[in-house]
């Protein structure tokens, strides 16, 4: 029982360690991995590493008059302050490799509750607040004709439509953002947002002051020689039921991230892996995982 709750344990926390990698939403007409993209016209804070093609940022060359099928200036165009925000918001989301952190379970092409800060939604919404639309939840309140969005009510003030910044952050692409009042811990959509991002992923990280090359969701590094166990236990543990048990699980991780290998970020697994196992050793647990890497390939 030991082995297999440690197992079970296993599989989670390899889930976690191949989460703390970038990589980008499964959208059709979306990258499968992020690549640099060196003729942006918007979006460029994410030029090294994008999700969305330089072709795509076109759709976000002032003015913006529609994005996909999305027409932005449904009741008048946007003024130049609120259609900056708008194009940060959509930024990250058609190009960041850090949105996939956020995947919808529901709907893997979306994100679910991105922690924004309160900060900039209140900016957002300062700038936005004259501008008119006329449906408070982009994804939900138009009404859909021919492919464009068409308005169901009338054109009013952001100021009107939404209570405040935070009404906005979690209102306007429905359950996608939600405000943050933790300013260490959520984004502002600009290039800070690489030095929050571990904390947000790892609640267990206090400082403020943290390194971005310092990992700090875990504590100690893991020696992988600390403890090898001998041929007849590997033996025992393939030909019993509890291998087969995990074989399911771990080969979905591996599908659902579409490398050829299970291309682990080494240091993040074996620290990962070194926090609170059951039953068997971290190291073995280690080794569990790369022996199971090469038995299905």
């Amino acid at each position: 029982m030991q082995v297999y709750v440690a197992l079970l344990g296993a599989v989670l926390q390899l889930d976690l360690a191949l989460s703390l990698k970038d990589g980008c939403l499964t959208r059709r007409g979306q990258k499968s991995f992020p690549s640099p993209e060196t003729t942006m016209k918007e979006c460029l804070l994410y030029s090294s590493a994008s999700c969305c093609t330089a072709n795509f940022t076109e759709e976000l060359v002032s003015p913006v008059t529609k994005v996909e099928n999305t027409k932005w200036d449904i009741c008048q165009p946007l003024s130049d302050r609120c259609e900056t925000y708008m194009k940060r918001v959509e930024c990250f989301y058609q190009c960041s490799p850090q949105a996939v952190h956020w995947t919808n379970p529901n709907y893997t092409a979306g994100v679910l509750h991105v922690p924004v800060c309160v900060s900039f939604c209140d900016s957002w919404f300062d700038a936005c607040k004259d501008d008119l639309t006329c449906a408070k939840n982009w994804l939900t309140d138009f009404k859909w004709e021919n492919d464009n969005n068409q308005c169901q009510h009338d054109c009013l003030p952001f100021s009107t439509m939404y209570t405040n910044g935070s009404d906005l952050c979690r209102s306007m692409w429905g359950s996608s953002f939600m405000a943050s009042s933790s300013e260490d811990r959520c984004l502002q959509m600009d290039d800070q947002d690489d030095k929050v991002l571990s904390r947000i992923l790892c609640p267990s990280s206090r400082s403020k002051s943290t390194a971005p090359s310092q990992e700090p969701c875990h504590q100690s590094a893991l020696i992988l020689d600390e403890i090898f166990p001998d041929q007849e236990f590997w033996d025992r543990l393939y030909s019993s039921r509890i291998f087969d048990f995990v074989r399911k699980p771990i080969t979905e991780i591996i599908n659902r991230w579409k490398q050829p290998r299970i291309a682990l970020d080494r240091r993040a697994l074996a620290l990962v892996l070194g926090e609170g196992a059951t039953g068997l050793q971290s190291s073995q647990l280690w080794i569990l995982a790369m022996r199971f890497d090469a038995s299905i390939h």
